[in-house]
C-alpha cells in the first residue's frame, strides 16, 4: 500500500508504471483519473486518492472522459487485503451475470459475511462494486466498439438497454449516447484496447509463444499473437497487436455469445500477463540475488487459454524435448480438434488461413484411444485418465491432480503457472532450473510471492 507522500511524487511524476495502481480523484471536479492523465495538475489541498476506481466512484467521483480510468491497467494494489476478498473481486470481476449470493454460495460463505468484509477493507458494498465494475466495463466499450446498445448491456451484465442507460446516468451523469461521442455503422468484429505499466518485455513472451505454437490453431508474426479458443462451449478467435509507443495491445475479437465477453477479455489479459507490476516484481527479485544475471527486463508469465490445455501440454511434454512436445500437442489438435466453421472475414488476414481447429475438448481426449500419438502407452493413458477427471472435476485447482496416476509435481506446476498464470509458482524439479542454480547462487525464498517470474527468467538464461 502506498503512503501519502508516495502518492503525492508518482502524481506529479506521471510516471506510466503506476497506471492503474491508484486513481487521483479531484473534489473541486468530482472527477477521478488515472496517474497519467494529461490535464492541468490540480493542487494537492483539491486531491484525494483511491487504490480502485469502483471506491472512487463509491465516494461520489465520476470517471474523467480524457483518461478514462476503464482502461486503465487492472489494480494490484488491493491483493493482499483478505485472501477471500481478493477472491471474490476476481469473481465480480470475471462474472458481471451473477448476483451477490452466487458468488458468495462459490467462496463458500454468507452474503452478509461477504458484506462485511468488504465493508471493512474496501469501504464499498459487494453489490455497489458489481454495479461499478458494469459501468466501467460497458462505458469501455462504448468508447473503443460500435457494438449495438443492446449487446452492450447484455455483455455487460444489465440484461437490457434501458438498464444500461438508466445505471451510466446515474453514476456518469452521462447517456451512453454522450459517451459515444462518434457514433458509427455497426462493426462486424469487436476492436478495443487493453493497457498494461512498463516495462513489457513482448519479445521474449512472442518468442517462447512461437516456440510452442500450434500452426493449425495459433499465428505469431513479429508484431502480434493470435488464436481459436473456446470457452464454456462458446467459440471464438482474437488476434492481438502490440503497440508499443501506446503501451497496449489492440485485440480484434470474434465471439459466438457477447454474455462471455468479459471473462473472455480477462483471460487474453491473463496470458500477456497485462497486469503485472514489474517493477515491484523485479525489485523483489532483485534481493534474492537475481539483479546482477538480468539481462533483460519486463518479463511476463506467457499465459495458456485454461488448465485443461496446459495440462494437456504438459503432460505430453513429459521427460522430452520441446519440440518433440510440440508435435505431439499439434498432432492432437489436428486429429481431435473442432474444424472451425465460423465466417470471420474480416478479421482473417491470408497468413491466418491455417488457424482452423480449436483445442480438443476433455470428452474428445477422453473418448479417443490416441494410439495416433508416437509416444509409451502409460503417457497416453495418463492423458486420457486426466481427461476423464477434467471431465467431472473441471473447477478443481491443478492441486487436486496429484491423485491421478502419471502426473506429478513438474505437470501440476507447469499447469498452474501458464494455466492459471500463478505467480509464485516453483518448478524445483525442473532440469534447466537446477542446472541453472549450480551456476548461480539464488536464494529462491526471497523470490515470494513472485517466483514464477524468476523461473522464467532463469529458462530465459539456459
Amino acid at each position: 500500500m502506498f503512503t501519502l507522500e508516495q502518492f503525492q511524487q508518482a502524481r506529479l511524476s506521471r510516471d506510466p508504471r503506476f497506471d492503474g495502481c491508484f486513481f487521483v480523484a479531484v473534489k473541486t471536479t468530482k472527477i477521478f483519473c488515472r496517474p497519467i492523465c494529461p490535464a492541468n495538475l490540480p493542487r494537492e489541498k483539491n486531491v484525494e486518492y483511491f487504490v480502485i476506481a469502483q471506491q472512487a466512484m463509491g465516494a461520489g467521483y465520476r470517471p474523467c472522459l480524457r483518461c478514462r480510468p476503464d482502461s486503465a491497467p487492472q489494480s494490484c494494489a488491493w491483493q493482499g487485503v483478505n485472501t477471500t476478498v481478493e477472491r471474490a473481486i476476481t469473481l465480480l470481476r470475471d462474472n458481471l451475470h451473477l448476483s451477490i449470493q452466487d458468488i458468495a454460495d462459490k467462496l463458500g460463505i454468507t452474503d452478509r459475511y461477504l458484506r462485511q468484509l468488504f465493508h471493512k477493507k474496501l469501504a464499498i458494498s459487494p453489490k455497489k462494486y458489481q454495479l461499478y465494475e458494469q459501468v466501467l466495463f460497458a462505458k469501455q466499450l462504448l468508447h473503443q466498439t460500435q457494438l449495438p446498445i443492446d449487446h452492450i448491456a447484455h455483455a455487460s451484465g444489465f440484461g437490457d438497454a434501458r438498464r444500461l442507460q438508466y445505471n451510466i446516468k446515474r453514476v456518469t451523469h452521462l447517456t451512453p449516447r454522450q459517451i459515444r461521442r462518434t457514433p458509427g455503422a455497426d462493426e462486424p468484429v469487436l476492436s478495443l484496447t487493453l493497457a498494461y505499466r512498463p516495462p513489457y518485455n513482448w519479445p521474449h513472451l512472442r518468442d517462447f509463444l512461437a516456440k510452442r505454437a500450434i500452426p493449425s490453431m495459433e499465428h505469431i508474426t513479429q508484431d502480434s499473437y493470435a488464436r481459436n479458443f473456446s470457452y464454456k462451449g462458446c467459440h471464438g478467435y482474437f488476434h492481438a497487436w502490440h503497440l508499443p509507443d501506446k503501451q497496449q495491445f489492440l485485440v480484434k475479437l470474434s465471439l459466438q455469445h457477447f454474455e462471455h465477453l468479459k471473462p473472455v477479455l480477462q483471460n487474453i489479459k491473463r496470458i500477456f500477463d497485462l497486469d503485472a507490476d514489474t517493477t515491484l516484481i523485479e525489485q523483489q527479485l532483485s534481493h534474492s540475488g537475481l539483479s546482477e544475471l538480468m539481462q533483460v527486463s519486463g518479463i511476463r508469465i506467457p499465459g495458456i487459454w485454461d488448465t485443461f490445455e496446459a495440462g494437456c501440454r504438459a503432460i505430453l511434454g513429459q521427460q522430452i524435448s520441446v519440440g518433440a512436445a510440440i508435435k505431439l500437442v499439434t498432432k492432437l489438435v489436428d486429429t481431435l480438434g473442432q474444424q472451425c466453421t465460423e465466417n470471420r472475414p474480416a478479421l482473417i488476414s491470408t497468413d491466418e488461413k491455417t488457424v482452423t481447429r480449436y483445442f480438443p475438448t476433455p470428452e474428445e481426449v477422453a473418448n479417443s484411444d490416441l494410439t495416433f500419438l508416437g509416444m509409451p502407452q502409460s503417457r497416453r493413458a495418463t492423458l486420457r485418465r486426466f481427461a476423464g477427471y477434467y471431465q467431472q472435476q473441471s473447477q478443481d485447482s491443478p492441486d487436486q491432480w496429484w491423485t491421478l496416476k502419471g502426473i506429478g509435481p513438474w505437470t501440476i506446476a507447469y499447469a498452474k503457472m501458464r494455466g492459471l498464470s500463478d505467480p509464485d509458482i516453483w518448478p524445483g524439479t525442473d532440469l534447466v532450473i537446477k542446472k541453472q542454480l549450480a551456476i548461480h547462487p539464488i536464494d529462491t525464498e526471497i523470490a515470494r510471492p513472485w517466483r514464477s517470474y524468476l523461473t522464467f527468467t532463469l529458462w530465459s538464461m539456459a
